[in-house]
């Protein structure tokens, strides 16, 4: 709750010589209140009769000095792609200032130099504003994977017994809320007209918060930045360090915590800092923050932005619609729309140019155009794989227990298996597999402590293979069920980024385990594609090779992708397991092995 002496002090400190009716403003109480307070303080000593602090008054205030800042700036911002795919939402410009230094400078102005950044996504992207303003940053190991529960949980011991300022990145203040003397916790609002899916704030008349609930119509919201005092950390806190601890809650905000200390009388007080309109600002999005800062309308400094510019020819206030799709193993995408029509532009991720030959992916795509199985492609640049596609509006990815859909996916692989097209380039699973290991040995050991082993094994089946001397048509290498659409137009087979010539029974092996499947659904899916070139029996030992190896494969794949910072959480053991099992259960049969 509100110390209203201490903020009275605070305020005549800042500002000496304050009217009553404008300390009644800044105080939040009537003028009779305000009356009382200044003959309370003047009585105890803490005023001068020219209602200037005496040393009384300033060492009544020490105790609400704000001790520092923690800034929360670990998350991706994934309504503002494409500009957050090359930079955090925080390092945004707003009016030609960076949101997170406005913060900084507001901070620094009220002589608040403590401040911590918690970073995640891009966390290199903020080491210049060690030297440029002499903040700390904090590493987040589970921004991927958590909410900004985990920020405040790894920061904690920042919050233990200090009065802190508990900021987004991304918050942009017109004027400065903030102040060196803050007599209580609070979180800041804003009114909101008409209907809202913020929280909706209930409080009583001292404006303490009494509930919060989701959503509502002409209601005070939560929205900006926090102050929490060492008080209502102190009860915070244990509560919010067994939140995280517990299955369940790693999509938590901080504030969940609270409201279920709230919702279990047991919430310290926490007041509402309600501002007008214009004070602060929480952007959702690009078209918002267009409409706010004008620069952004045709020039966001988005090479992604810059490139549909070009490609389309139109100004980047006609790219809308803009939607961060979701994330894919190898690279990231969002959906847009110039001038009625939706398409995909796709980014590669971290590393992937040392993973994806993209003028083999460019000749994959030439090769197979005349059988009309692929996305229809506006844009393709084999230098850096920046991808320009078609968004078919309407059409469902296959369903991988759907026997109907099975059935159609197969009859297109069979389609591009039949098809006299060729390519320069191989998959060579030997190949991959010794060149994902040498990447992962350049960032340190491999994981798997029988990993030794294990790649005997392997091997041993790429030597059993080598010897059928097996023949190789243009293979997808990424069948997964994400990449075939079914469409108005029929079924697309989409994403050919690992496509090469190969034994054609290696899609049904690569099919099987990106489904997490077993054996018995690959032999399915040979019943659903038909006759192939060798007997049925010697056709399922082949794919069940195929799936061990393929299986090693990926398995050093996430876990070389692990070491540049993306997770991938049980993937890589799901394959491992899958190389392990495959060879044990060839062994019986292959006598060779």
């Amino acid at each position: 709750m509100t110390d209203k002496l201490a903020l009275l002090l605070r305020e005549l400190s800042n500002e000496p010589g304050l009217t009553q009716r404008a300390l009644a403003s800044r105080v939040r109480t009537s003028l009779g209140s305000v009356n009382a307070l200044l003959s309370e303080a003047k009585s105890a000593g803490l005023l001068n009769e020219d209602a200037t602090l005496t040393p009384a008054g300033q060492k009544y205030l020490e105790p609400f000095r704000v001790d520092g800042a923690v800034i929360l700036a670990a998350g991706f911002g994934s309504r503002f792609v494409p500009l957050t795919y090359e930079r955090p939402k925080g390092l945004l410009k707003v009016n030609g200032e960076r949101m997170i230094e406005r913060q900084i400078r507001q901070l620094r102005e009220v002589g608040i130099t403590d401040i911590t950044l918690v970073v995640g996504y891009l966390k290199e992207a903020f080491e210049y504003l060690i030297d440029l303003y002499g903040v700390k940053l904090l590493y987040n190991p589970d921004f991927s994977t958590m909410n900004n529960i985990s920020s405040v949980y790894h920061a904690a011991s920042l919050f233990e017994g200090r009065n802190m300022y508990l900021l987004s990145s991304d918050n942009w203040m017109q004027e400065n809320l903030f102040h060196t003397y803050e007599p209580g916790s609070w979180y800041a609002a804003v009114h909101v007209s008409g209907e809202t899916r913020e929280w909706v704030l209930h409080y009583n008349k001292k404006e303490v918060i009494t509930g919060v609930e989701v959503g509502g119509r002409d209601a005070d919201v939560m929205y900006g930045p926090v102050y929490l005092s060492r008080e209502f950390s102190a009860a915070l806190l244990p509560a919010l360090k067994e939140a995280y601890r517990t299955p369940g809650k790693e999509q938590y905000y901080w504030e969940n915590v609270y409201l279920d200390l709230l919702a279990a009388k047991k919430a310290p007080p926490l007041s509402v800092n309600l501002q007008p309109d214009g004070v602060i600002y929480e952007f959702e999005n690009l078209e918002e923050l267009r409409a706010f800062d004008v620069s952004y309308r045709d020039h966001s400094d988005s090479k992604a932005m810059a490139l549909i510019s070009e490609v389309f020819q139109v100004p980047e206030s006609e790219i809308t619609g803009i939607e961060c799709l979701k994330a894919g193993m190898t690279n990231r995408s969002f959906l847009f729309r110039v001038k009625g029509r939706a398409y995909i532009c796709r980014i590669p991720g971290e590393g992937t140019e040392k993973l994806i030959d993209r003028r083999a992916e460019g000749e994959s795509y030439r090769a197979i155009a005349p059988l009309g199985l692929a996305e229809e492609l506006i844009y393709f640049n084999p230098e850096n794989g920046y991808k320009i596609s078609v968004y078919y509006e309407d059409a469902r990815s296959a369903d991988p227990d759907s026997e109907a859909d099975l059935r159609a996916s197969m009859a297109v692989l069979k389609k591009l298996h039949s098809a006299p097209c060729r390519v320069s380039q191989r998959f060579d699973l030997g190949e991959r597999i010794a060149f994902y290991e040498s990447l992962c040995l350049e960032k340190g050991e491999i994981p798997f402590l029988d990993y030794a082993e294990v790649r005997e094994k392997m091997n041993r089946l790429l030597s059993w293979i080598h010897g059928l001397h097996r023949p190789e048509t243009l293979s997808h290498i990424d069948p997964v069920y994400a990449n075939f659409l079914f469409t108005g137009e029929g079924i697309r087979l989409i994403d050919w980024e690992y496509a090469g010539m190969a034994d054609p029974l290696i899609d049904f092996a690569m099919a099987t385990i990106y489904a997490e499947k077993d054996f018995a659904y690959a032999k399915r899916l040979l019943d659903y594609y038909g006759d192939t070139d060798v007997p049925r029996e010697r056709a399922e030992q082949l794919v069940i090779a195929y799936m061990a190896l393929g299986g090693f494969l990926w398995a050093l794949w996430a876990v070389y992708k692990e070491a540049l910072g993306v997770s991938f959480g049980t993937y890589p053991l799901t394959q491992y397991r899958y190389a392990k099992e495959g060879y044990a259960h060839l062994a019986k049969t292959v006598k060779e092995l």
